[in-house]
């Protein structure tokens, strides 16, 4: 499966449901669903699997191989802290060829995601974002050179917007994910 250029993480916190933001994605672009401890968590990856399908994305469920088996999801996505897939997401990914993606904070995040054999990592935070305010960026000049040295698709994470985006294009970036971006009318 080819990789999308354009990826939407959830955030429970600003946006408890997010299904009825997926109509503000283009179509073909990715979800990944975090909303690691919402209260129906199963239900409402139920949800956003069949909206997502209707409308043409692709959508991965984040820590959780079972529940994205469960609902028939394209992939998995992990967590920085995360060593690799569980053997059963290994044979499920391999079985159903689906993505498994990770997030990675600096190049020993890349180097893992690497290790784990994920098709993408995401990078961030790239730029300053509202879910970690204060937090220490890495700015696109250092998140192109990271990307750069890894060996792997990279996909520029964290405060992405308008100006961002131009300031990306032509770096070398797989594609781009937020939050932001899709919470906006």
């Amino acid at each position: 499966m080819m990789l999308p250029a354009i990826w939407w993480m959830t955030d429970e916190r600003r946006l408890a449901d997010p299904a009825p933001a997926l109509a503000r994605l283009p179509r073909g672009a990715a979800v990944i669903l975090r909303h690691y401890d919402a209260p129906g968590r199963e239900r409402l990856a139920a949800k956003m699997a069949q909206a997502c399908r209707r409308l043409g994305l692709v959508l991965v469920i984040a820590g959780s191989w079972r529940l994205a088996a469960a609902v028939n999801a394209a992939g998995l996505h992990l967590p920085d802290y995360r060593e690799g897939p569980a053997p059963g997401a290994r044979l499920w990914r391999k079985r159903g060829r689906r993505i498994l993606t990770a997030a990675a904070h600096g190049p020993r995040g890349l180097a893992r995601a690497h290790a784990m054999e994920a098709d993408a990592a995401l990078l961030s935070p790239v730029n300053a974002t509202l879910s970690h305010p204060g937090g220490t960026v890495l700015g696109i000049t250092r998140a192109a050179l990271m990307m750069r040295a890894a060996r792997m698709p990279v996909l520029a994470l964290g405060g992405v917007g308008p100006r961002q985006l131009r300031a990306l294009t032509g770096r070398g970036f797989a594609g781009v994910a937020g939050i932001g971006f899709a919470l906006k009318d």
